[in-house]
């Protein structure tokens, strides 16, 4: 139905999250109409986000900087015997935002609903495993942690991703905690005040 062009965008934009064929569509049209020079922005942000940004060698956040670790990872400040296990980068910035916790974290990478091995295989169960055991071999010396805090959302993939890790991670000998029932269920870290969050962490257990 359209140029070559407009679908090519379109088949590229459709592979977004949440992002269907018609809003596609309809991001295609908008740049159509956008200025040259906002266009050339974009198209310079996409490229320094490919180059400038790099993954924490330990945490998997997001950040700019010269060295492997990002800034939380890196911060000499830090209570490195925490370390909270949260699904995405989201969830990161809502916890430091309540300013209640003072550890590290891990990004896991998503949930699961059923324990499938090939929905298993998309978590980072493995690298998570590796840093707990060793954590100065991916950049953070004098560290020994003694309490994993498992931050998934109260949700009922959250909930089964959760018990699947103190399965997993019992043979650790950590003490492993959850956050507190201050959330409500089926919310999203991500949309919670900092409050509400940081009486959950508070309230772990």
């Amino acid at each position: 139905m359209y140029p070559r062009s407009i679908q090519k965008l379109i088949d590229i934009f459709s592979k977004f999250p949440t992002v269907g064929p018609r809003t596609a569509t309809r991001f295609v049209f908008y740049l159509m109409k956008t200025k040259k020079e906002e266009i050339e922005d974009l198209i310079k942000s996409i490229t320094n986000l490919k180059e400038k940004v790099k993954i924490c060698s330990f945490c998997f956040n997001s950040f700019e900087g010269g060295n492997n670790l990002c800034k939380i990872c890196s911060d000499p400040s830090r209570n490195k015997t925490l370390l909270c296990i949260i699904e995405k980068e989201t969830d990161f910035i809502s916890i430091e935002k309540t300013k209640k916790y003072k550890g590290l974290y891990f990004i896991l990478g998503g949930t699961v609903s059923k324990l499938k091995k090939q929905d298993l295989e998309k978590l980072k169960i493995k690298e998570l495993t590796e840093r707990i055991k060793k954590p100065e071999k991916f950049g953070i010396p004098d560290t020994k942690f003694t309490e994993i805090i498992i931050a998934t959302n109260p949700t009922t993939e959250g909930e089964a991703t959760a018990l699947y890790l103190e399965r997993i991670l019992r043979p650790l000998n950590k003490k492993i905690t959850r956050l507190g029932r201050g959330l409500p269920v089926g919310a999203e870290l991500e949309y919670t005040d900092k409050e509400t969050l940081g009486s959950a962490l508070e309230g772990r257990k």
